[in-house]
């Protein structure tokens, strides 16, 4: 947050009540991150923040078992009875001390711990100091945003023969952008990106390992993707293969983005003087929240790397977070914000519909957008 307009809004305001709201959000479309044991769909903790003048702030913790450790019952309740305990009564606008307090209470392991569940808290805090100030998120960093952000479709077919339907679907929305599920699979993955860049040759194509490869199986497919078409590798290994990612960097067959492993700025720092990576997918929800995301972005953009704008089929609140992200650092590359994509309902009263693979930035004070508390309690009651 720039510290010039922080000085001009600061305001002596007080964090009274903090209230979780855990949904489960029906999904639309198979997604394989949102199977399992507790069926389908996708689970949230919604986060309201209320300060002592009655200002209130909206955030949303996004926790996926499958792609990382947090859930939300341990989301709801790292929240209920360890956070919200140490940050009543705390300056809202001194976002330094309050990631320091969750930072003391929940602990680091390899690097931030509890991410994902930290950046609820992370987004209503922002979302509350631009309500407070009547400033929208981007204007606290000093800077705008456009009107809109182009989006790419995602794709996670089981077979190969539900590829080309799911490309139309994706097409017939006005979608020419595609990011694509793979591994463990090299010769499914690249039989597909192969159908994917023949139905829409122009479109960016970008592929998503979550880290399944082995290095062996990672370095004999990247230069296979890249004469495909492929322009960029995204997590082909599990997040602490370091030296793994130093291999296939000195490869170079494809510029290789790293997600799951980069949660805070000095692990960026880390991995960049490891010579690990040539770019970063960034994702607010992964990363502790709007503070760290923009430290990280600063970081790329100083070493001339690249930052894709990616999510975890990020909600409302969440989603609209990054929306503002991307756009005010001027994202250069389809977004993979597949929210509007897979999930079956909205809190917010003006959900975001994509029209012709773009999704409109909110522009209002904080978040921009305005939380429909009967549609919470509705979906609360229905998660139950």
């Amino acid at each position: 947050m720039s510290e010039s307009v922080l000085a001009s809004i600061r305001k002596p305001l007080k964090i009274e009540k903090i209230e979780t709201f855990p949904v489960l959000y029906p999904t639309v479309m198979r997604f394989k991150f949102f199977e399992g044991p507790r069926g389908t769909g996708r689970p949230a903790v919604l986060i309201k923040i209320t300060a002592d003048d009655g200002t209130v702030g909206w955030g949303e913790s996004v926790p996926v078992p499958r792609w990382s450790y947090e859930t939300l019952e341990g989301a709801t309740s790292a929240i209920d009875l360890y956070l919200k305990p140490v940050l009543l009564g705390k300056d809202p606008f001194d976002l330094k001390a309050i990631h320091d307090t969750m930072d003391k209470e929940i602990a680091p392991s390899f690097s931030t711990g509890a991410p994902i569940t930290k950046a609820g808290i992370d987004l209503a805090l922002h979302d509350l100091i631009g309500h407070a100030s009547g400033l929208n998120v981007a204007d606290l960093w000093g800077r705008k945003t456009g009107d809109d952000v182009l989006l790419s479709w995602t794709l996670n077919p089981k077979t190969l023969d539900d590829l080309e339907p799911l490309i139309d679907k994706g097409l017939e929305r006005g979608f020419e952008n595609f990011n694509v599920k793979v591994a463990p699979d090299p010769e499914f993955d690249l039989a597909m990106c192969k159908i994917v860049k023949e139905k829409v040759p122009d479109g960016f194509l970008w592929c998503d390992a979550n880290g399944g490869y082995d290095l062996h199986t990672a370095l004999d497919v990247a230069p296979k993707l890249a004469g495909v078409g492929v322009p960029v590798l995204e997590q082909p290994l599990k997040s602490n293969r370091l030296t793994g990612y130093q291999e296939l960097k000195k490869q170079g067959a494809l510029p290789i983005i790293m997600d799951e492993g980069v949660v805070s700025p000095s692990d960026l720092i880390e991995f960049l003087r490891l010579g690990c990576c040539d770019g970063v997918a960034m994702k607010p929800a992964r990363c502790g929240g709007l503070v760290s995301s923009v430290q990280q972005i600063e970081i790329l953009e100083d070493a001339g790397l690249m930052f894709l704008g990616s999510g975890l089929t990020d909600p409302d609140v969440s989603l609209a977070a990054s929306l503002i992200l991307y756009s005010a650092y001027g994202l250069q590359y389809p977004a993979a914000l597949n929210g509007p994509q897979f999930l079956g309902t909205s809190v917010i009263r003006e959900p975001f519909v994509p029209e012709k693979g773009r999704v409109r930035v909110p522009k209002g004070p904080g978040l921009g957008i305005e939380v429909d508390e009967e549609k919470v309690k509705e979906l609360v009651e229905k998660s139950s």
